[in-house]
C-alpha cells in the first residue's frame, strides 16, 4: 500500500471504481483517506470513500482490517457532525456482522466503541452500539453479562424517553428472559416493547421482530393457533423486506402446523406462492417431520431429526416443541401396541417400534411412573407385565356425597332452629 496521499477529489473514487482488483481499489481509497484536508468537499469525498472502503472489505471478508478503519477514522469523526459519525461507525458494524464466524471479533469492537463513545461523551451512539453488543452477547450464550448491560441500559434510556430504542431493548431484554427460561419476565419486556411501540411509527423490520417473538412465547405456552397468526404476520413483514428471516417465520408457522395434528396442511403452505421462494433444507426439515407426523412413524421421525440435525436439534425453538411431539407420539405408539398384552417381551415390543430396546425400557419406566398405564417391568424375564386398570368401588364416592348432603341438612336445621328461639 503506497504511503503518499491522493486529493480527495471525484476522480479519485471513479479511479478506485475502475480499478481491476479489489486489492487496488483498497490501497487507492486508504490513500484518499490518507489526504489531511478538512475543507468540506474532501470531507464528503472522504465519507463516500469509507461507504465505498466498507463495503469492498465486507466482500473480501476483511473483517480485522474493518476493526481496525474504524479506530483509524477517530481523528476524522472529530470534522464531521455526530449524526454522520454514529452513521458510520454503526454501518461498520454492520458490515463486520454480514462477514460469517465473526461473533467474537464483534463484541470484542462493540466493546472498543463503547469505550471510545464513554470519552467522547457521544451519548446517542453509545447506546445504540451497547444495544448492539448486548444482542451479541445473548446470541453468544453469555447471558450474565448481558443481563448487567441491558439492566443499566433500560434505565437510561427510560429517562430520555427515546421510544425507538426503548422498543429495541425492550425486545433484546424478552429474548434473554425467554433464554433464561423466564416467561413471565420476557412476556413482561415484550409487553414493554409492544407499549413503547404503539406511541411511535415502527419500521417493518422492527414490528416483524415484535410478532416473531410474540409467536414464539406463545407457542411456548402451548397456544400455537396465536403463535401461528403472529408468525404469519412477522412472515409477510420480512418477506415484503426481503429479510433472511422471513424462512425462519415460514419455518415456525409449519411447526405450529404440526404441533396442532395439521400437518397435512404443511405440503399446500410450502407449495403456495410465497412459500415456493424459501424451499431449501429449513422447509424440507419441517416437511420431513411433517410426514412423519402424519403417518405416525417414530422412524420417519428419528430419521428426520438425523438428517437434518442443523435445522431441527440446532434450532433451540424447534427442538424444544419437536421434543416434546416425540414423546407424545412414542407414548400413544407404545400404548397401542402394548395394549393387547398382558405380558410382553421387551424385546418384542422394540421390534415393533422399530427402535433400540433400551430406549423404549427407559420410556416404559417413565411411563409407568407417570401412571400413563399400570404395569411393571420384570428385568430379569426382561418382561414387561401390564395390570388391568382397577375398578373403582363407587361406594365411597356415593359415601361422601351422602355425607355431604346430611351436613348440609344439619346445617340448614340449625339455622331454623335459631330463628324459631330467637
Amino acid at each position: 500500500m503506497s504511503s503518499s496521499y491522493l486529493p480527495a477529489i471525484t476522480d479519485s473514487l471513479a479511479r478506485a471504481l475502475e480499478a481491476k482488483t479489489p486489492y487496488e481499489a483498497i490501497s487507492i481509497l486508504y490513500r484518499v483517506l490518507q489526504n489531511p484536508s478538512s475543507a468540506p468537499d474532501a470531507v464528503w469525498i472522504k465519507e463516500q470513500a469509507i461507504t465505498n472502503l466498507s463495503d469492498l472489505l465486507r466482500q473480501e471478508t476483511r473483517a480485522e482490517e474493518l476493526k481496525s478503519l474504524l479506530a483509524q477514522l477517530r481523528p476524522f469523526f472529530a470534522l464531521i457532525p455526530k449524526a454522520k459519525t454514529a452513521k458510520i461507525v454503526r454501518g461498520i458494524i454492520d458490515d463486520v456482522a454480514k462477514i460469517p464466524g465473526t461473533s467474537d471479533l464483534q463484541i470484542s469492537l462493540c466493546k472498543e466503541v463503547v469505550q471510545w463513545t464513554r470519552a467522547e461523551k457521544r451519548t446517542f451512539l453509545r447506546q445504540r452500539v451497547e444495544a448492539k453488543l448486548a444482542g451479541l452477547l445473548i446470541e453468544n450464550k453469555e447471558y450474565s453479562e448481558a443481563l448487567n448491560l441491558l439492566s443499566g441500559l433500560i434505565k437510561e434510556v427510560r429517562r430520555l424517553d427515546d421510544k425507538l430504542l426503548l422498543v429495541d431493548i425492550d425486545l433484546l431484554e424478552s429474548k434473554l428472559h425467554f433464554s433464561l427460561r423466564n416467561l413471565p419476565k420476557a412476556k413482561a419486556s415484550l409487553t414493554a416493547a409492544r407499549t413503547a411501540a404503539n406511541a411511535i411509527y415502527v419500521p417493518p423490520a422492527q414490528q416483524g421482530n415484535i410478532d416473531l417473538q410474540s409467536g414464539i412465547l406463545h407457542a411456548e405456552e402451548k397456544d400455537y393457533k396465536t403463535a401461528y397468526s403472529y408468525f404469519f404476520e412477522a412472515f409477510e413483514a420480512f418477506n415484503a423486506l426481503e429479510d433472511p428471516r422471513a424462512v425462519f417465520s415460514l419455518k415456525y408457522m409449519l411447526l405450529c402446523k404440526i404441533m396442532v395434528s395439521q400437518a397435512d396442511d404443511v405440503a399446500g403452505i410450502i407449495s403456495s406462492k410465497a412459500g415456493l421462494q424459501y424451499v431449501g433444507p429449513e422447509l424440507d426439515a419441517m416437511k420431513a417431520v411433517a410426514d412423519a407426523h402424519a403417518k405416525r412413524s417414530l422412524k420417519l421421525f428419528e430419521i428426520a431429526l438425523r438428517d437434518f440435525k442443523a435445522q431441527l436439534e440446532e434450532d433451540p425453538i424447534v427442538h424444544r416443541h419437536l421434543s416434546s411431539l416425540y414423546d407424545t407420539l412414542l407414548e400413544q405408539n407404545l400404548c397401542r401396541l402394548i395394549e393387547p398384552f398382558s405380558r410382553v417381551e421387551i424385546t418384542h415390543i422394540a421390534e415393533l417400534i422399530e427402535l433400540p430396546v433400551d430406549h423404549v425400557e427407559k420410556k416404559l419406566s417413565q411411563m409407568i411412573l407417570d401412571k400413563k398405564f399400570a404395569g411393571t417391568l420384570d428385568q430379569g424375564a426382561g418382561c414387561l407385565v401390564i395390570f388391568n386398570d382397577p375398578k373403582t368401588d363407587a361406594i365411597y364416592p356415593t359415601t361422601l356425597e351422602t355425607i355431604s348432603n346430611i351436613g348440609k341438612v344439619v346445617d340448614s336445621l340449625y339455622v331454623r332452629s335459631a330463628k324459631i328461639m330467637a
